[in-house]
C-alpha cells in the first residue's frame, strides 16, 4: 500500500525562515523520516496537536525535533520526543519560485 498524501497548513512562525505561517505543505503519511527533514509530528503530552517541525535524531520514545526558528518554537526541548506522522514533500503554497 502507497503512503497517503495530504495537505497541511503551516500555523505560527516556529519553521521560518523554511515555512511560514499560512503556508500549505504536501505530507506524505506514514514515511521514515530522515534527520534535516521536515515532518509532521506530535507529542504524548498534546495529542491533540500536530505540529510541523524539523527532525534532529532518533531518541528512546520517538524523534528529537525542533523549529527553526528557536526563538518561536515549542518543540522537543520542550515536550519531549515526538511521533513523526508523515514527512513534508513540498511546499504548495505560496507558490515556490525559480530564483536566478
Amino acid at each position: 500500500m502507497r503512503p497517503r498524501l495530504s495537505t497541511v497548513l503551516v500555523r505560527g512562525p516556529s519553521m521560518a525562515p523554511a515555512l511560514r505561517n499560512d503556508d500549505i505543505v504536501l505530507v506524505r503519511w506514514g514515511v521514515e523520516p530522515v534527520p534535516g527533514q521536515i515532518a509532521l509530528v506530535r507529542w504524548a503530552s498534546r495529542p491533540g496537536q500536530l505540529s510541523v517541525k524539523r527532525v534532529s535524531h532518533q531518541v528512546d520514545g520517538g524523534w528529537h525535533v525542533v523549529g527553526d526558528n528557536p526563538f518561536a518554537s515549542t518543540d522537543s526541548e520542550h515536550l519531549g520526543p515526538a511521533e513523526v506522522l508523515g514527512v513534508v514533500k513540498a511546499r504548495l503554497w505560496p507558490r515556490p519560485t525559480l530564483r536566478p
